[in-house]
């Protein structure tokens, strides 16, 4: 998959669906929504970056997404909950490592609506968009070591435990060890995915 390529899709960003969840472009308009979750303590513990101080910070971000978007340099999408309309989190790619074909994945989920498999649910459908639309060999994703949960995601998506990185982040002026877990293509193609996670 060329660099260009990837600009002129996610320039124009799809709208994907699964039975429970519309992933689209973020809006400035999900900004309530968004500082539900991005304010909390809880929420930003295993990510890179720290709590949003005001809904105006969440805004102001959001507006930034919009050129990002337009320049097909911002790969994630935002979480709907069909049934409430709500943005309840975002998944997509954090970085694409072109030369090798290769993506990596990263989600975060409003945690009151943890427990349901919507972030399984989410990011199987952004690994099929990735196999098959980009047509990526690899995708991979990483956690930050105690974030079970994120590990729990990654298992039930059938990716493959690979190590951890000692000390291998530097992330809020402290080391992290990180995990990391893959999945080829031909191994999500032999899945069942739309059974198992509702596609």
């Amino acid at each position: 998959m060329k660099r260009e390529r990837i600009c002129q899709i996610f320039s124009d960003l799809p709208r994907l669906q699964t039975e429970r969840l519309l992933l689209r472009r973020m809006l400035v308009s999900d900004a309530e929504d968004m500082f539900r979750y991005a304010e909390r303590e809880d929420v930003t513990t295993y990510l890179l970056w720290s709590p949003h101080p005001t809904k105006g910070y969440t805004a102001d971000y959001l507006r930034y997404l919009q050129g990002r978007y337009s320049l097909g340099e911002f790969y994630d999408w935002a979480v709907v909950e069909k049934e409430s309309g709500r943005m309840i989190g975002t998944c997509g790619f954090t970085r694409f490592d072109f030369p090798h074909n290769c993506a990596e994945i990263g989600y975060v989920l409003n945690p009151d609506y943890h427990g349901r498999g919507y972030g399984t649910e989410a990011a199987a459908r952004i690994l099929r968009f990735g196999f098959e639309v980009l047509e990526l060999h690899r995708i991979e994703a990483k956690f930050m070591q105690g974030n079970e949960a994120s590990l729990h995601v990654m298992e039930k998506l059938g990716m493959t435990f690979e190590g951890y990185r000692r000390d291998g982040m530097l992330v809020k002026q402290a080391y992290r060890t990180i995990g990391v877990c893959s999945i080829l293509r031909h191994e999500f193609e032999s899945t069942d995915h739309e059974r198992d996670l509702r596609l």
